[in-house]
């Protein structure tokens, strides 16, 4: 992190990439806003209201919006995506205003309009089709394009008499993640995805630990640094022969090595792989393999987890799951619960390796022994994945050691996913 952050090394392992230094919230926002979160193939338009004193989110309301596939298919289409982005939130206006109290559009007025993008992942399956988002995995490295992107979205909002609605910024939405849980806590310091697919994580940082100059007109005393953690490598790293092969046949060899051993994408391929080559060296599922067990990544992690917390008395589940994903149906009770030791081991690691990664980001700032931190975590991994849940939350504290373990804390999202943007979206407005 330290030689990421200096000048001469930045763009190597870790990116540290500066990439919000304005007000983050106090709690004391207050109002409705509004917020879009751009996905791969989506996007989803939020809005709710903040009672200010940290007090929960109220009337939140989430639309998701598929992107049509011709406009998935042009990277040059973000003005069209831009004027169907404007269009739709029109329409969510007019339907979900009239649901506001007498204040009808107040605070709406003179409101800045929050706007995340979504840390997608490098596809190993993406189809040509897939252009624009493509295109939207290179925003957190371009200035440009993020201020290109706020231009268009602001044109489009202003061709459909929106202009009250202002985009001043287009960031990453584990930074909106990290936005939402300072509104409820000044001790949060760090947030992370864990999605089924991509991962990140943002941390405040002191401006005058960062090298280069931070444009900041807001002087504020903090900024957010996107660390891009996922092309964390290290000779220290678990790799096993499965993830070198896993690796090496990817479409980015040699990168996001960390991505791939804690994604959500990446741990059904891993558990995959192992079951593979005990297919093929122990007989597993028989005298012959099945064909299907030889397709990368038909296994899903939210096939995996549902394998791995399958509690019934002969592995109903696992059995279940092994046949509809590669017509194995001839299992037996035993083989079943070593597919289970299969996914609980590739979990606890991935989780494990999260977890070293949330101690050392906090080691950095400093503040394991005297202050507390509080690290917010977002995603489908997370949420649903109870074990492996628990396993990050177990290793920070083993990590920490009993002495510290209450100066760590990890919170889930406030709201879910893309409700960041409206966090945003308020405490924009209050400094603007």
């Amino acid at each position: 992190m330290e030689a990421g952050l200096s000048s001469g090394e930045r763009g190597g392992n870790l990116r540290m990439l500066v990439s919000y230094a304005a007000p983050l919230p106090t709690g004391e926002e207050k109002g409705t806003y509004y917020g879009i979160n751009l996905r791969a193939t989506n996007f989803v338009i939020v809005r709710a209201t903040l009672d200010g004193k940290n007090e929960p989110l109220n009337q939140l309301l989430k639309q998701e919006v598929p992107i049509p596939p011709s406009l998935m298919a042009d990277a040059e289409s973000s003005k069209e995506l831009c004027d169907l982005i404007a269009f739709e939130l029109a329409k969510f206006i007019s339907v979900h205003s009239e649901s506001t109290d007498n204040n009808k559009g107040e605070t709406v007025k003179r409101s800045k309009l929050g706007f995340t993008v979504s840390s997608f992942p490098v596809d190993h399956q993406a189809p040509p089709s897939a252009a624009i988002a493509i295109k939207w995995t290179n925003l957190p490295f371009n200035d440009a394009a993020r201020k290109e992107l706020a231009t268009e979205v602001n044109q489009a909002l202003e061709k459909l008499g929106l202009d009250y609605l202002r985009v001043s910024e287009v960031v990453n939405d584990t930074i909106g993640d990290l936005a939402g849980g300072r509104y409820y806590s000044k001790e949060s310091v760090a947030a992370v995805t864990l999605g089924i697919g991509g991962t990140d994580i943002a941390y405040i940082e002191c401006p005058q630990q960062i090298s280069s100059p931070v444009k900041d007109s807001s002087k504020s005393n903090e900024t957010v640094i996107n660390m891009q953690w996922g092309n964390f490598s290290s000779s220290h790293l678990p790799l096993t022969e499965y993830d070198t092969s896993l690796d090496a046949e990817s479409i980015d060899p040699g990168a996001r090595i960390f991505e791939k051993l804690i994604s959500g994408m990446y741990l059904g391929e891993i558990v995959r792989r192992v079951l593979l080559k005990m297919a093929h060296e122990a007989a597993l599922f028989g005298d012959s393999v099945p064909p299907k067990l030889t397709i990368p990544y038909l296994l899903r992690s939210p096939d995996m987890a549902a394998m791995h917390q399958d509690t019934s008395e002969d592995y109903e589940v696992v059995q279940e799951k092994l046949n509809e994903i590669f017509d194995i149906n001839n299992s037996t009770p035993m083989v079943r619960e070593i597919v289970t030791e299969i996914c609980d081991v590739v979990a606890e690691r991935g989780a494990r390796l999260v977890g070293a990664g949330i101690v050392g980001s906090v080691k950095k700032m400093g503040r394991i022994e005297n202050r507390k931190s509080v690290i917010i975590v977002e995603g489908g991994m997370y949420e649903r994945y109870r074990i492996y849940r628990n396993y990050v939350q177990s290793s920070v504290w083993e990590m920490v050691g009993n002495e510290f373990s209450d100066n760590v804390m990890i919170h889930h999202c406030h709201g879910g996913s893309g409700a960041g943007s409206v966090f945003l979206a308020a405490s924009q407005t209050a400094h603007s």
